[in-house]
């Protein structure tokens, strides 16, 4: 008994003067990884329009059922998106939605990426159901979000038009991988390394395998 009380104490005694793994929070916040999935978002086109089309795709993908959509369609008096069509309603259930990314892969324009937004605590589950306005991106910003992460890049020769350039679907180049994504920058690594913020937890690791 005695000597399983020192052992805990000797255990206690070594970490004792080591920089904590944990941090403040939230008056600290870890620097997260370029590929977390967390809130959605959705974005528009450079001039405005917004990206999604009603096509349905992410909701049928959803292993969840988390997202459910109502499409009308678009008029030249009201024009909301490039397509036929775009989502009057689109509601996200963040009760249900298990963060997978299914969505944001079936979406053919890029309307729907999932980002680094993680503070989604809430008293009433009603608050958990997330709106069209709470996620659309305001007007005058025009980004494609975590796709610059995780689309791949299509070869050079597959070149497809894009409305980026002239506003409209003029014949712009893109790749085949990008259509409605914009000009993509090319693959860049995303592994996450912050030596300053992860020293401790990598002896950590090493130690728990040494161990075993």
């Amino acid at each position: 008994m005695s000597l399983d009380i020192l052992k805990g104490l000797a255990t206690t005694f070594k970490s004792m003067g080591k920089k904590p793994t944990t941090v403040s929070y939230p008056e600290e916040e870890r620097e997260l990884p370029p590929r977390f999935r967390g809130r959605h978002v959705l974005h528009r086109y450079d001039n405005g329009l917004e990206r999604c089309v009603g096509c349905y795709l992410c909701a049928g993908a959803c292993p969840a059922d988390a997202i459910y959509i109502e499409a009308e369609e678009n008029t030249e008096e009201n024009r909301v998106s490039p397509g036929e069509r775009y989502a009057k309603v689109f509601d996200v259930n963040m009760l249900r939605c298990i963060f997978c990314g299914y969505c944001q892969a079936a979406c053919p324009t890029g309307a729907i990426t999932l980002e680094q937004n993680y503070k989604l605590a809430a008293y009433f589950p009603e608050d958990l159901v997330y709106h069209k306005d709470m996620l659309l991106e305001p007007k005058g910003h025009s980004t494609i979000g975590s796709n610059i992460v995780w689309a791949e890049p299509a070869p050079p020769q597959a070149a497809q038009p894009i409305p980026q350039a002239g506003k409209v679907f003029d014949g712009s180049q893109a790749s085949a991988a990008a259509v409605g994504l914009g000009n993509l920058t090319t693959e860049r690594p995303v592994f996450f390394i912050n030596e300053e913020q992860d020293e401790d937890r990598r002896k950590f690791a090493q130690g728990k395998d040494e161990t075993r």
